[in-house]
């Protein structure tokens, strides 16, 4: 019989939860000048949010599901669910995502017998929907489509041999696994389009961009982000890629060579580079694709862009290093950043206000916090 330790939950109280006002901040100044890294300064105080934001979150080393609550009281950890099947093994709760219409929650595990898994939720019970199902190696970044119908899943392959990998395509209702499209080596990130037509993956280890027609599950266009022409330029080692929800523009971290890129859908074609911080990570636009943050995992930061311009409006720290994913809320208030932290300590959830570009709070997770999802706001 199957140990399922998601049959129990422990509910915590307050964790952590502190504002960053200017004087933090000013302490923040003289170590983030160092790192070459500037810090917006707030045009307004910073006021408080007026809805409940609800955000689920995975600490990878700690096989713990994290749901927070952040609203005019500040930040709560409002409740903690223990997941994985195996009580002596990490299985690692990696990529998170929710269904269209707020129901589910689905989460992939990197690690298990013997490979990962895709885990249906129902999101607020948080009790499982059925038995989890297999897919390829390190299972990671999932999204789905507009209809909820199918999750998308890249195959990262952490731990397997550099040969091709694959992204996974499942049917939501049934969890079944219809198809295995391969992609490229160490597939990273999967992110839609608004239109559900196409599915964009990036691919760490041969410095390219995937795009996946999800009419027919075959790989459509490849586009390389690797240096110049003449490959003076560092390579990209791109780790997340996400399309604007209008106009055709694409969006690609380059974890190596500190610089997004910026591809035209429509030709095919780089438009425009944008330099950051050290080590570009994950990146969300917010819902009127006005603002564009990335994490800066190197950086220990998050830096934000105004994507008319292209212009840097600054970097503020997170609460601890290795800053990992990115949700923004559907009222483009707020960005939720998770940080993994280092060793045994916590992990971290910073929320920033996208008004001011300020931290305005913090919650203390389980270690290795990675997978981060929105799930609803409630006003008050």
């Amino acid at each position: 019989m199957t140990f399922c330790k998601v049959d129990w939950t422990i509910r915590s109280g307050w964790y952590c939860c502190r504002a960053l006002r200017g004087r933090a901040l000013r302490l923040a100044l003289p170590a983030l000048a160092a790192a070459g890294l500037g810090v917006s300064t707030p045009a307004s105080a910073q006021q408080p949010p007026s809805a409940d934001y609800y955000i689920y979150v995975g600490a990878e080393s700690a096989d713990l599901l994290h749901r927070i609550r952040f609203g005019p009281e500040g930040a709560v950890l409002d409740r903690t669910i223990a997941v994985g099947e195996m009580a002596t093994e990490t299985e690692g709760p990696h990529g998170l995502n929710i269904s269209p219409d707020g129901r589910f929650l689905f989460m992939t595990t990197g690690h298990g017998v013997p490979d990962g898994k895709l885990w249906k939720f129902h999101a607020g019970p948080d009790t499982l929907v059925g038995d989890p199902i297999l897919l390829g190696y390190f299972p990671a970044t999932l999204d789905l489509t507009p209809d909820g119908l199918y999750a998308f899943v890249a195959n990262f392959n952490l731990h397997g041999e550099m040969v091709p990998s694959t992204v996974s395509v499942v049917y939501t209702p049934d969890m079944i696994e219809v198809d295995r499209v391969e992609t490229c080596t160490m597939p990273h990130g999967a992110r839609m389009d608004a239109s559900g037509t196409y599915l964009y993956s990036a691919c760490m280890m041969d410095d390219q961009i995937v795009e996946i027609d999800t009419r027919t599950f075959e790989v459509s266009r490849r586009f390389p982000v690797e240096g110049g022409s003449d490959h003076s330029s560092p390579g990209c080692s791109p780790t997340w890629v996400v399309p604007a929800r209008t106009g055709n523009s694409l969006f690609v971290a380059c974890n190596r060579g500190d610089r997004i890129l910026e591809i035209d859908r429509g030709s095919w074609s780089l438009a425009r580079t944008l330099e950051t911080g050290p080590g570009p990570y994950n990146l969300a636009l917010t819902p009127d694709d006005r603002v564009l943050i990335a994490t800066l995992k190197a950086g220990a930061g998050v830096q934000f862009f105004d994507t008319a311009t292209g212009r840097s409006l600054g970097t503020a720290p997170s609460s601890t290093t290795v800053t990992h994913g990115v949700v923004v809320s559907p009222d483009g208030r707020y960005a939720f950043v998770s940080v993994e932290g280092v060793g045994a300590e916590p992990g971290k959830v910073d929320i920033f206000d996208l008004e001011v570009l300020e931290k305005v709070a913090e919650v203390a997770v389980g270690q290795q916090a990675g997978g981060i999802a929105f799930w609803k706001m409630e006003p008050r």
